[in-house]
């Protein structure tokens, strides 16, 4: 008699969260197909047949840290008032997002910067770029100004995640605010 097969259908699922838990761990020289079989408790031909390699793996991981961390930052973003000083309030998400613990950036980023070498993941890193500018496309007057904002969000979180800083809201505020308040009409999220 053949064994039968257990329905379960959150395992694919629990590969992907079982993925980022591993790359948190070990990084991303660190993921493999065993080891993320293992953190799931699911056999390893689970692993390769949902995900067909490791940069499969890798994908499906920065889709899932990538969409939670867009769907932060939109929340974020909705909830601000509409008189509320962008640069202001960015400074605050950057401040907020490394302190009391840097684990999850640390992660976001390193899944994101993955793409400097992976060629598979770039679109999906790209989607993350594409949706901070989007986002803050609502509360800037053109596109050039989203862009700038988001590269400028992204490179201060990434020094400091480097360098261990602490970071400091007045100087964020400083560097943030020229660009994030410039020509935006305080009483419009939409400028």
């Amino acid at each position: 008699m053949a064994p039968t097969r257990r329905h379960d259908p959150d395992r694919r699922t629990r590969m992907v969260d079982a993925a980022i838990r591993v790359v948190d761990a070990h990084g991303i020289a660190g993921l493999s197909h065993r080891r993320v079989a293992a953190e799931a408790d699911v056999p390893l031909g689970s692993t390769t047949y949902h995900f067909a390699s490791r940069e499969d793996l890798l994908i499906a991981a920065l889709r899932r840290v990538g969409d939670r961390w867009l769907a932060d930052v939109d929340a974020w973003e909705r909830a601000l008032p509409a008189d509320a000083p962008l640069g202001g309030e960015l400074a605050r998400l950057v401040q907020e997002s490394l302190t009391g613990g840097r684990a999850r950036a640390r992660l976001e980023y390193e899944l994101y910067l993955a793409a400097l070498r992976h060629d598979a993941v770039q679109p999906v890193a790209a989607e993350c770029v594409d949706g901070l500018a989007a986002i803050l496309r609502r509360r800037t007057p053109d596109d050039a100004t989203a862009r700038a904002l988001a590269a400028l969000t992204d490179g201060l979180t990434l020094q400091l995640l480097l360098t261990g800083r602490t970071p400091d809201g007045a100087e964020l505020r400083t560097l943030l605010a020229p660009l994030a308040d410039a020509g935006v009409n305080p009483s419009s999220p939409t400028g």
